[in-house]
């Protein structure tokens, strides 16, 4: 059993004017007001408090405040499409070479072809969403200071309970802001100090400094690695978003920071955290139980995440054609995800990480919206690792990792290949060759940055990172790499450098004149 459950939890709608302008939080992040209760009132309870926390987590994993996301969120797109995860997998891994999808659901579209707009509503809702997780952590930062602590009480061992809650919202907001420079660059930068203003822009190295800041601040306050409930952060889950931060420093300020790389890469490691020795068994419905790998996930189980987006998505989209939904412990396929030619010839053919539907499948895309165009990719299912499926047949229970251990591997050998100081090159092969062991893969015994770039797409395949990889490659929007339908042609085309960023959504320039549209848009 999963022991720290996301539950639903209404929070008071002053909660969201923390994060936009009053005009933004009104129009674009709706939420049910509560008049009976205050922040101030709840707060005075310690008892509510990881209830409170919960909704911070439950931000990830679900889209709004009723079952199969009802009651979204966030204003004009349902709480499935407007799902964090689903949305950072549209951004991140729709966006590649690692997958298309059939739907024209408004402009859903635009992604895979890389002619999106500032008006794309799937864009802007990753923005809201973003906010929105920053305005619940803010609010909960704000109301757990150790001043704040002291006036309501709070002494003890629920003091130091408190104190580490505080450590995990710093955290997710951390985590927040840092996919908000990664996929926007400069944005509005709101704090639990910056009640009541508009927000100003922040440039992107900035707000690198200081979700920097903030990590290496809460590394010190949350529990160590592996010593917190499942499903909550802990100092691993800190080094290694810092160790994400500082690989793709070049892009976000121009200043490399390969040996900082090695550092917290290093730390996870020594953490004790080791490979499962079923690749597998990573994405199926207990991968909560003894997996020695995942470092943070995003936790579902079937009954109180029960959402449109997450691993449910991931699961039931990619179903479709003559594909049987029952072995992938669900009740119907969506006919949607496929992926395309140029990751299905990265895999060796017994690598087991590389593992598609062909029958009534074509390898060539011809039609976008056509499911049998494009092989299946089978990742994520909602069966156990004895066969048995998942708890309910539509609501998937598998969870979503984050970060995990052949993430940190692969950062640690891009490091070392890049110059970081102190990375072994002899250990860097090592921690490659592990990989590919798993997999059934031919071992190597040189590395090089091309090598690096395929080997995490194939070990690391739809886990959102793919669209940041390319980036850092400088493989995103060139010539230097194409793949089907890149640009809006079906044997791709380089696409306009601004491309790399995605555009600040036209209703926040409205409502703030402090801030400044992303270059091309």
């Amino acid at each position: 059993m999963k022991k720290f459950r996301i539950k639903r939890l209404s929070i008071i709608a002053a909660f969201l004017g923390l994060s936009l302008t009053a005009s933004s939080c009104v129009d674009d992040l709706r939420q049910e007001p509560i008049t009976e209760i205050t922040s101030a009132s709840l707060y005075k309870d310690f008892g509510n408090y990881k209830n409170l926390l919960a909704k911070l987590y439950g931000g990830l994993a679900v889209g709004g405040q009723a079952g199969g996301d009802g009651n979204g969120d966030i204003a004009d797109i349902d709480g499935g499409f407007s799902n964090y995860m689903r949305l950072l997998y549209t951004l991140q891994v729709i966006t590649t070479d690692e997958a298309v999808i059939g739907w024209n659901d408004g402009t859903l579209h635009e992604f895979h072809k890389m002619i999106w707009t500032p008006t794309n509503e799937f864009n802007n809702a990753m923005y809201y969403r973003l906010y929105t997780e920053i305005a619940f952590c803010n609010e909960f930062i704000k109301n757990t200071t150790d001043e704040k602590l002291s006036l309501n009480g709070i002494s003890g061992q629920n003091l130091e309970d408190a104190k580490v809650m505080r450590a995990e919202a710093k955290f997710l907001r951390a985590q927040a802001y840092y996919h908000l420079l990664d996929l926007y660059g400069n944005v509005p930068f709101v704090d639990e100090t910056t009640f009541g203003t508009v927000p100003k822009q922040i440039k992107r190295a900035d707000l690198f400094t200081y979700v920097e800041s903030q990590l290496l601040s809460v590394a010190n306050e949350l529990k160590a690695p592996k010593m917190n409930e499942y499903g909550r952060a802990d100092q691993a889950a800190a080094w290694s978003l810092l160790a994400r931060l500082y690989l793709n420093s070049k892009v976000y300020t121009g200043a490399e920071k390969y040996g900082e790389v090695i550092n917290y890469t290093q730390k996870v490691i020594s953490a004790g955290y080791t490979l499962n020795s079923s690749y597998e068994n990573l994405f199926l419905a207990d991968n909560n139980v003894n997996n020695p790998e995942n470092i943070f996930s995003v936790v579902y189980d079937g009954v109180h995440t029960q959402t449109n987006g997450g691993t449910t998505y991931l699961v039931h989209a990619a179903i479709g054609g003559t594909m049987n939904p029952a072995e992938f412990g669900v009740n119907g396929g969506w006919g949607g995800l496929r992926t395309t030619k140029a990751l299905v010839n990265k895999f060796e053919a017994n690598d087991k990480r590389g593992r598609f539907y062909k029958d009534g499948q074509t390898l060539e895309i011809n039609d976008l919206g056509n499911f049998n165009d494009g092989y299946a990719f089978i990742k994520f299912k909602n069966v156990k690792s004895n066969g048995t499926p998942g708890i309910h047949d539509n609501w998937v229970e598998t969870d979503l990792p984050v970060y995990r251990l052949g993430d940190i591997y692969l950062m640690y050998a891009e490091a070392t290949v890049r110059g970081g100081a102190g990375g072994n090159m002899a250990t860097a092969i090592g921690y490659v060759n592990a990989l590919r062991a798993r997999a059934n893969a031919s071992q190597i015994s040189v590395l090089d940055l091309n090598f690096i770039l395929d080997e995490r797409s194939r070990e690391l395949s739809w886990e959102m990172t793919r669209r940041t990889d390319l980036v850092r490659f400088g493989k995103f929007t060139s010539s230097a790499y194409l793949w089907p339908w890149k640009g809006n042609v079906k044997d791709g085309i380089a696409v306009a450098e601004y491309r790399n960023l995605f555009p600040i959504p036209n209703n926040d320039l409205v409502v703030n004149p402090n801030l400044v549209q992303n270059p091309g848009y």
